[in-house]
């Protein structure tokens, strides 16, 4: 089990090193618009609570993190579809080998990608006012890690689920970006109306914005955001993931090599 899952990890990885436009794209994307967006509202937006000298780029930049980890996941699990249109898919089904590997091997491929273009940008940090002690980076990547994996597992979910490519974007746009903007990155849940409020506390992305914020920021600096602490974060977002993980599992446990 641990050859296949290794095997089908570095395949994903291997792939994806070898696509120069995907790796522009994925990357390239979040930090466009976190710079423009961040420079354009400037410093006429401040959450509540927070020092004025905390401007809009730097409480984006959190969100950021999130978008990167949020698209380069779910859209890694594409291959998905692309192997089953090619034939490898129905080899791996017919393999010796729990279908629990299958999941795994591809799910920590899309992790490992997510995390690695978000650790860049995270490099940025101290450039927006985030300085971090070991501690914190350690940290922060930890919950990024997490969070990866998590949404890694819904795009999993998702692509096994679609027959194309086609369906498979129209799906996840329609969930994703919703599902990112209602989740913190761009405005602070205390400033939204009651109705807003229960859609973002819902949202188990959410958590995961709430757990890097509060990796980047001090105590002091989220005193008036109302976040969610750290330990209920992590628990969500590991709830969340397993949950998902779960039912990826079980979905490859119902389909023989012959259906797909």
């Amino acid at each position: 089990m641990l050859l296949a899952v290794a095997t089908l990890w570095q395949r994903e990885v291997v792939r994806f090193l070898r696509q120069r436009s995907r790796i522009i794209g994925a990357l390239a994307t979040p930090i466009v618009f976190w710079v423009l967006l961040g420079s354009g509202v400037g410093r006429s937006f401040r959450a509540a609570g927070q020092p004025e000298s905390h401007g809009f780029l730097q409480y984006f930049f959190p969100g950021t993190l999130a978008m990167i980890l949020l698209f380069s996941a779910i859209f890694s699990t594409i291959s998905i579809i692309e192997d089953r249109a090619a034939g490898f898919l129905q080899g791996v089904l017919v393999a010796p080998i729990p279908r629990s590997a299958l999941v795994l091997g591809n799910v920590l491929g899309g992790t490992t990608l997510a995390l690695l273009q978000a650790v860049i940008l995270l490099f940025a940090a101290p450039f927006v006012g985030f300085h971090l002690a070991p501690a914190g980076w350690i940290a922060t990547i930890a919950v990024m890690t997490l969070l990866a994996f998590a949404l890694t597992c819904l795009g999993f979910f998702v692509a096994w689920s679609l027959g194309t490519a086609q369906g498979f974007h129209a799906i996840m746009n329609l969930v994703l970006v919703p599902m990112w903007m209602l989740s913190g990155a761009i405005f602070p849940p205390s400033g939204a109306p009651v109705w807003l409020r229960v859609v973002i506390w819902i949202n188990p992305l959410t958590y995961g914005v709430a757990a890097i914020r509060r990796c980047l920021y001090s105590a002091g600096d989220l005193a008036g955001e109302h976040l969610p602490s750290l330990p209920v974060c992590l628990l969500v977002v590991a709830g969340f993931g397993a949950a998902l993980f779960a039912l990826c599992v079980r979905l490859a446990d119902r389909y023989e090599a012959t259906a797909i």
